[in-house]
């Protein structure tokens, strides 16, 4: 079993999806650990994602918890043994480990859905925008990270934008459309390359209207990433102490309901393009 020095989101994930079939089980972690021949520290570092889990040890565990879900078998053993490295690799070392996670989720993601208040999501934002936005940090970045958050901000369209572009819907409120993060020309051209992606299918998109009555989701930002199966999706919310991935049941619930509700809000997709279309004359 290998160890990780730093194990990324979707290892952790792992371990704890193994954790929760043990737990389902109720088996006692020292009990599992003998059948894979480790022991309960090595346990302990496999359900947090810091040790590696071979696909023969995945089976012989989930058979001992008799897990008899062969769609979320298949699904854990893709994650235990892919082995590909993706374009965000070549940021380890570079940028925080949150950012890898984030393009790595998306990567993996079979739909994208996300709610934005107050910024043009990344996923359509411009060059000149991104920089603006990070430009804004406090500290400031030095100029070295910000050319590469970035760069990496801008090569995390490949998901929406490549030969096989994962469907994403995204709901913007018109406070982060007027919003100037730059100049007038900047937001301009940010709002045309969302009507851009519009037309080219890239994005479903909607919009909230300032004059809206009824929106009371001013703390709704939130992107949620559709899994293999149900259970395996994945939500993401930036808090005061950072990026926050999650993955419990009940959480996740929560932010599919969420969604709902804001999407009830918004314009029809059609009118939501018309309105974006409208706003650019108007800057």
């Amino acid at each position: 079993m290998t160890m990780r020095n730093q194990p990324t989101a979707r290892h952790t994930r792992l371990g704890s999806e193994l954790r929760k079939l043990r737990e389902a089980a109720g088996k006692p972690a020292k009990e599992v650990a003998g059948l894979l021949g480790a022991s309960s520290a090595h346990m302990s570092q496999i359900e947090a994602g810091s040790s590696a889990i071979n696909e023969e040890r995945l089976r012989r565990l989930a058979a001992h918890c008799a897990c008899t879900d062969e769609e979320l078998i298949e699904a854990l053993v893709a994650m235990a043994t892919e082995r590909t490295r993706g374009w965000w690799d070549e940021y380890k070392g570079v940028l925080p480990q949150v950012n890898l996670d984030v393009a790595e989720a998306e990567h993996h993601a079979k739909f994208l859905r996300e709610v934005v208040i107050t910024h043009v999501p990344g996923l359509l934002q411009t060059p000149d925008y991104a920089r603006a936005v990070f430009g804004y940090m406090r500290p400031e970045l030095p100029e070295s990270e910000l050319a590469h958050r970035v760069d990496h901000r801008m090569k995390r369209r490949a998901v929406i934008e490549g030969d096989n572009p994962t469907p994403y819907q995204t709901i913007i409120h018109e406070f982060a459309l007027r919003l100037r993060v730059a100049d007038r020309q900047a937001s301009i051209a940010q709002l045309r390359r969302i009507l851009d992606e519009i037309e080219r299918g890239h994005a479903t998109v909607r919009v909230i209207p300032t004059d809206q009555d009824g929106f009371a989701g001013a703390g709704a930002s939130m992107m949620y990433m559709g899994g293999p199966l149900a259970q395996l999706d994945t939500g993401l919310r930036d808090t005061p102490g950072g990026t926050m991935f999650i993955d419990a049941e009940a959480q996740l619930k929560r932010l599919r309901t969420l969604f709902r509700k804001v999407e009830k809000a918004s314009l029809e997709p059609t009118a939501s393009r018309d309105f974006i279309h409208h706003l650019t004359k108007e800057l």
